[in-house]
């Protein structure tokens, strides 16, 4: 039984077409590549997948439960969380508050705050914040901010986390860090679904890749395959890209 199922999905914004007939499966413990040029539909796939924006038609199915029609936190209680592209903590809280939160209203409430301290605290040393868990979000860089973004994130527990775009902006010291906790989130059983630009990252980490053109899916498989598709080069690439270097 796949994890999450996405079955004649449709939305549009008036007349522009943002999804068309996507179809596809994530198995568990994958990490799939999400990619397309701009305005592909990538993140408007997140948002319909979490509740933020309401389908036209179509069906997901998560861990074998409809979800489509669910709000916000009840489809993050069921286990799916994600970053935005534009990050968006509670910016008068502070670091270790914003990761308090996702402790509190996760997958697992803990309705004990000593209890929800520790277990943010814990997660804040994952991803390296824990020197600044007294910081007001407001005063992180934007570096630090998707840190604490992908920390909120993996405070619900999740099962499967949908990550938009945390890479961009990085240098490439942080881009090698960023891939090492990405993999290492995986292997302690989460599913990642990733859209991301840095092509040479997001193809080195993905087991499989998606790729969206206008709202249409048009290709899908391991890495090297996807890379020498006519259509992915017309389309996003450009050029052929070596998804092993």
């Amino acid at each position: 039984m796949s994890l999450l199922e996405v079955k004649n999905l449709f939305k549009s914004f008036g007349g522009l077409m943002a999804l068309c007939d996507l179809q596809f499966e994530v198995e568990e413990d994958e990490i799939i590549g999400l990619i397309g040029p701009n305005g592909s539909g990538k993140t408007t796939l997140f948002n319909v997948v979490t509740g933020l924006l309401k389908h036209d038609r179509g069906s997901i199915l998560f861990r074998n439960e409809e979800i489509i029609g669910l709000k916000p936190y009840q489809i993050c209680q069921r286990g799916i969380a994600r970053t935005f592209q534009l990050v968006k903590p509670f910016l008068r809280m502070t670091v270790l508050e914003n990761v308090m939160v996702g402790k509190c209203f996760g997958t697992t409430s803990i309705p004990r705050l000593k209890r929800a301290e520790e277990g943010a605290e814990e997660i804040l040393d994952h991803v390296g914040l824990r020197g600044r868990k007294d910081t007001p979000a407001y005063a992180l860089t934007l570096i630090d901010r998707k840190r604490l973004e992908l920390a909120r994130a993996l405070a619900t527990q999740p099962k499967m986390l949908l990550l938009d775009e945390l890479m961009a902006g990085l240098n490439p010291s942080e881009i090698e860090a960023a891939i090492g906790l990405i993999s290492g989130i995986n292997r302690t059983g989460i599913t990642i679904i990733i859209v991301e630009h840095v092509m040479k990252a997001l193809l080195r980490i993905s087991k499989r890749v998606i790729v969206l053109d206008a709202g249409r899916k048009i290709a899908q498989g391991p890495p090297q395959e996807v890379v020498q598709n006519p259509d992915v080069i017309k389309a996003y690439l450009g050029k052929k890209i070596d998804a092993r270097s």
